[in-house]
């Protein structure tokens, strides 16, 4: 029996609450990438949710090519590539680098694209033992492939890593083998933190700084995650349960 959204948001809360605050914020990069960085990973793998996490936390956008356990779109592919199934597996168009685990692909991306090591945080054991944990809530969502149909062109999501409406989106999008890039829309300044709804009541006033906040602002009209862009259809659509369903219709089977 398929649980309610709201139990589905509140669960998917409980994994935010376990990442520890990590996936929220960006202290953003020294150089970004002229192409996007190509991910292929699993939304409910614990070790390709430490890289998500540092991709936020350098506000790094990627191209996502899902490989769920089943699926037959991109994990025979890693294995041409790479020589084996294992994930995450990075692949750098600008450099030509190609990385396997989740600890060598963090701190390259520190030293290329941060300008800086990686931190130290990133080397304890918690870290890994709290993304492990953060798993356990969603119960093998994002891990298994469903039937679908492939589309022509790659989805955008507009997104952060600890978002668990985003979470949501990201884990069926995983599931249904659709490629998007992830646009992060990390909080980079306190004003970010407060709700739109909020805001709006103390009709404060706020401009966002990070760059896909200000492209979500301009684009859409408002800042709320996830947006999903299909450039296949034309659909641009807020909110969780309203894209899932229409994940579902267009490409499900």
């Amino acid at each position: 029996l398929a649980m309610s959204h709201s139990t589905e948001v509140f669960r998917s809360l409980l994994s935010s609450t376990l990442q520890q605050g990590r996936g929220i914020a960006t202290k953003g990069h020294s150089k970004h990438p002229q192409e996007p960085l190509e991910l292929y990973e699993m939304e409910g793998c614990p070790f390709c949710r430490l890289v998500r996490e540092a991709l936020t936390d350098l506000d790094i956008d990627v191209m996502i090519l899902p490989c769920p356990k089943g699926g037959d779109r991109y994990r025979p592919l890693v294995e041409r590539l790479g020589g084996k199934q294992q994930f995450p597996y990075l692949m750098d168009p600008n450099t030509g680098e190609a990385l396997y685990g989740s600890a060598d692909i963090i701190e390259y991306l520190y030293q290329q694209y941060g300008g800086r090591p990686a931190p130290k945080s990133w080397q304890l054991r918690l870290r890994t033992a709290a993304a492990i944990a953060a798993s356990a809530p969603r119960g093998g969502h994002g891990i298994r492939t469903r039937s679908s149909r492939a589309p022509e062109q790659a989805l955008e999501l507009y997104s952060f890593e600890a978002s668990p409406f985003a979470r949501l989106v990201r884990e069926r999008l995983t599931e249904l083998q659709l490629p998007y890039l992830l646009r992060q829309c990390g909080r980079d300044q306190w004003k970010d933190w407060v709700l739109p709804v909020v805001r709006k009541s103390l009709d404060m006033d706020y401009s966002p700084s990070q760059r896909n906040r200000i492209d979500l602002l301009a684009r859409a009209g408002r800042i709320a995650v996830p947006y999903l862009v299909d450039p296949n259809t034309g659909e641009e659509l807020f909110e969780s349960e309203a894209i899932l369903h229409y994940l579902d219709q267009t490409y499900g089977n």
